[in-house]
């Protein structure tokens, strides 16, 4: 592959064919347009969600597009109306915005911004078009990020400018998983001291969920996974005790309310699995159990519970990126890291090039992969 000056504005990228590997390809990236800016992607890391829609098990088929959402970078070039970043700048991609005006950005309740959320459909906030294309046919977006191209562009309200201090190739767990996980413990549940916790699903949003938990002295927390070989790590960020649902012929809720005295004050769902919802359900104790539903469902999207749990006086919510408000509070986490307050190392398991994308991607599949950053040519 033969990569062409940035002054023409080409970049190699990665797009997909539904259900084939990624494949690199030599795409051509428009200059950034107003409000927006051009990244040099320098690190970004697989999330589960991009293998979800991947697969396009649970999402609507946008082909061709370049996926990828959790990364870091440096600005190249802005955009006309572009005053809070300049050449040079270090950033975290954002998947979900901040426009800072809407009802929600302006409400102090909400991150779940009007005008810059979620992105669905493959194209820019803007304008609705893409800034991708392949001799002169348009590559979809993946988030409004599409961060596994060495360059890409972005809306200003989708990234969030970091301390130059901050490695790049760590904090990128910041614009999406790890930051998800610790939202969920700290400003979604607001776990309290003393309370009993458990997890279900230890990949790295529930060991951020646990590390979490632990930082807010909670007296228990109980991880609940598959492989077994997930249990020292998961001590290392907080679980106090294990099980696998493999291990046992009683229900997990009824193992739970027995290790708990009647139920666990907080569960969270980090798997993916709507019917985990009712097991969290179940799991949590009568009156102010609260179950935090974190993981992007890979098949089944609706959600049924029986109303009884609920009647009880258990409340179930949802978490879009821990709650966090992502340009005014993701780089306070940063300085957390900095400061060693938060782990986020220990969740990287693997580092790979660029062209060894397939190789992220079938080491997530497998489920022996936590975190794989991937690492663009410098």
């Amino acid at each position: 592959m033969s990569l062409t000056d940035s002054v023409q504005n080409k970049e190699p990228g990665v797009i997909t064919c539904k259900g084939e590997a990624m494949v690199i390809e030599e795409v051509e990236l428009s200059p950034p347009q107003p409000m927006e800016i051009r990244v040099k992607v320098v690190s970004t890391s697989l999330c589960r969600s991009d293998v979800t829609a991947w697969l396009s098990q649970a999402q609507a088929s946008i082909y061709p597009r370049i996926f990828g959402h959790e990364a870091s970078g440096i600005v190249e070039s802005v955009g006309q109306g572009v005053t809070e970043f300049v050449e040079g700048d270090h950033v975290l991609t954002l998947f979900t915005g901040e426009c800072m005006r809407c009802r929600h950005c302006t409400s102090g309740k909400s991150n779940i911004c009007q005008v810059l959320g979620l992105e669905r459909k493959g194209v820019m906030h803007s304008d609705q078009k893409m800034r991708f294309s392949i001799k002169g046919k348009p590559v979809y977006h993946y988030c409004a990020v599409s961060s596994f191209s060495e360059y890409t562009v972005v809306h200003s309200g989708c990234a969030v400018k970091v301390s130059s201090n901050a490695p790049l190739d760590k904090i990128c767990l910041l614009s999406c998983g790890a930051a998800a996980g610790l939202g969920a413990a700290w400003k979604v549940a607001n776990i309290s001291e003393g309370s009993k916790v458990v997890i279900f699903g230890l990949g790295t949003v529930g060991l951020s969920v646990a590390q979490g938990a632990k930082m807010r002295g909670a007296s228990q927390i109980i991880g609940v996974d598959t492989m077994q070989e997930k249990y020292e790590k998961a001590k290392a960020f907080g679980v106090t005790e294990f099980l696998n649902p493999n291990d046992t012929d009683e229900p997990i809720p009824q193992v739970i309310k027995r290790l708990t005295d009647g139920g666990a004050d907080y569960s969270f769902e980090c798997i993916g699995d709507t019917g985990m919802i009712t097991t969290a359900l179940q799991s949590c104790c009568d009156g102010w159990g609260l179950t935090v539903t974190l993981g992007v469902p890979k098949l089944k999207p609706e959600i049924t519970a029986h109303y009884g749990l609920l009647l009880t006086g258990r409340t179930l919510t949802g978490s879009l990126f821990g709650g966090w408000k992502p340009k005014s509070e993701i780089p306070s986490l940063v300085d957390m890291y900095l400061r060693k307050e938060i782990e986020i190392d220990d969740l990287i398991t693997h580092n790979l090039p660029f062209e060894e994308i397939n190789k992220a991607f079938d080491l997530m599949k497998s489920g022996t992969c936590l975190r794989c950053v991937i690492h663009m040519p410098k």
